[in-house]
């Protein structure tokens, strides 16, 4: 009688291990991942997944362990031949030229094995329709949307022989309705025997998608599952362990005495790329949390631009304080008000990389008793940084380790507590657990809520709509530089927002 035969795993890692100067990325991982599979990679920042995907993707070499494809031993050294075993990788950032079209983007990602542009367009349009993505190949990049985008890179891998496709935080960035239309063209891949490895903080989205999950903790191995079989919280506590928060159950209030209003806001984009507002009215009451979702580049960074006071306006009557208009306040100003701060990007905006804990700390702090006449109270200083970190339980050496060494989620929770133990009066916060695991968002999440409790207007502009629902007492959305409808969150329903994020603003009034 014949022996059946066994068809090998696609990709099978064996007791990888990576170790950097004092940090093990990776402590001897094992992974199978098999054909037609959806496979989630998940973790907390930190765990280990960037260095294991750059290892399957040929950016990073492993110091011991080894690779089977197909059941046979490779050492993938580059990129270049981790394509060609047809192995695709979609980062989370993006990156495209703004001034190139589709079909020239595609091509110098795919360098020698582009060939002629007519070609190459053809095979762009013929693979972006087969798996519902449809692309026009001679549009410039900078005329598409976020989701529109995130198709080229898709598109990218997919125009050649793909037999692995590894996606890293493919929702973060997309409307409901664009993560649904992105799921059914990954569950067609996988009906065509393409396997998947899919990274997500996304729990939801894990359970509904992906057949099996793989979870690491401090870079090992620390849980394997079926998604479906399991729930959100079973899976976070695979994440983060027994000791850290989770709850993320948060009771909404309504206020009625406004802190901040944006009356007739419009301002014309400095950036070629940019998106001008088109009057944008809302109000922020103080005691409340005010969430604005909505994909990126549809105007976020030019409302916080204004609201900050980074950028001016020409009609200061748009953004007032209970005082009176502010419009015409620098930033410094305006922090001397009451707002404080929190930008999107954290390096270079929200703190200096080389700079220690202690003068960052005092980048956005000096108002608070930490300069006198002009000279630097370094213990104030010093003692200020510290109890950010204690507080906050940032994971550091100390408060002279620069904002460079720290961890995107550490950071992060930085740079939030800095702005939060200023006691502010209007605290606006852009994607404040972007990239942030679950243990270090349930942390940020409680520590915005404890300074809504104490009265602070909030104002919350995130891409996370799932996050916008948890900690918002009101919500709307920016689409094209416009303001949606603004609702207490109980109101409205997860699509309702997402439609509003996608530009349709109009309400449909239910008769009895």
């Amino acid at each position: 009688m014949a022996e059946a035969h066994i068809t090998p795993p696609r990709l099978t890692l064996r007791r990888i291990t990576k170790i950097y100067p004092g940090c093990v990325a990776n402590d001897s991982i094992d992974l199978n991942i098999e054909p037609a599979e959806i496979h989630a990679l998940l973790g907390e920042n930190g765990a280990g997944k960037s260095t294991l995907m750059k290892v399957i993707y040929g950016l990073v070499k492993p110091d011991q362990g080894e690779v089977l494809w197909d059941g046979m031993p490779v050492e993938i050294k580059d990129p270049a031949q981790a394509r060609k075993l047809g192995i695709g990788m979609v980062f989370q950032h993006f990156s495209l030229f703004e001034t190139l079209t589709v079909t020239e983007n595609i091509a110098l990602a795919l360098g020698d094995d582009a060939g002629d542009l007519p070609s190459l367009a053809k095979r762009i349009r013929e693979v972006s329709e087969k798996y519902g993505m449809a692309l026009n190949p001679d549009r410039e990049i900078h005329t598409l949307s976020v989701g529109e985008r995130q198709r080229v890179e898709i598109v990218r891998c997919l125009v050649q022989p793909i037999k692995l496709l590894i996606l890293d935080e493919p929702t973060s960035v997309l409307t409901p309705q664009e993560v649904e239309t992105l799921f059914v063209t990954l569950r067609k891949l996988a009906e065509e025997g393409c396997s998947i490895l899919f990274i997500s903080h996304k729990l939801d989205e894990v359970r509904a998608l992906c057949h099996n999950a793989t979870i690491l903790r401090a870079g090992k191995v620390s849980g394997e599952c079926k998604p479906a079989d399991e729930s959100s919280q079973s899976i976070a506590r695979m994440m983060v362990g027994d000791d850290t928060p989770i709850s993320t159950d948060y009771p909404k209030v309504l206020r009625e005495e406004p802190f901040l209003q944006v009356s007739g806001l419009n301002r014309v984009s400095d950036d070629p790329f940019g998106t001008d507002l088109h009057n944008i009215s809302f109000s922020v009451n103080a005691g409340e949390i005010l969430g604005i979702a909505g994909v990126a580049g549809n105007g976020q960074e030019e409302l916080l631009g204004a609201l900050s006071g980074e950028d001016q306006v020409e009609n200061h009557d748009a953004i007032h304080f209970p005082h009176g208009a502010v419009g015409h306040l620098s930033p410094r100003e305006r922090r001397a008000a009451g707002m404080a701060f929190v930008p999107e990007e954290r390096l270079g905006r929200g703190a200096v990389p080389d700079m220690s804990l202690k003068d960052n700390a005092l980048l956005t702090g000096f108002l608070t008793g930490l300069v006198n006449r002009g000279m630097i109270a370094h213990g104030k200083t010093r003692d200020f940084a510290k109890q950010i970190i204690e507080r906050y339980k940032v994971k550091t050496s100390g408060t002279e380790a620069h904002a460079e060494s720290l961890s995107g989620g550490n950071l992060q929770k930085f740079i939030i507590g800095r702005e939060i133990m200023q006691n502010p009066k209007l605290l606006i916060a852009a994607h404040p657990t972007w990239g942030v695991d679950i243990g270090a968002a349930t942390a940020i999440h409680k520590a915005l809520i404890e300074l809504r409790d104490k009265g602070a207007a909030i104002l919350v502009v995130s891409e996370d709509i799932d996050e916008l629902f948890q900690i918002s007492d009101r919500i709307g959305a920016i689409c094209h530089g416009r303001i949606s409808p603004i609702k207490p969150t109980p109101d409205t329903t997860i699509n309702e927002v997402g439609r509003w994020m996608a530009g349709d603003f109009a309400e449909v009034e239910i008769k009895a």
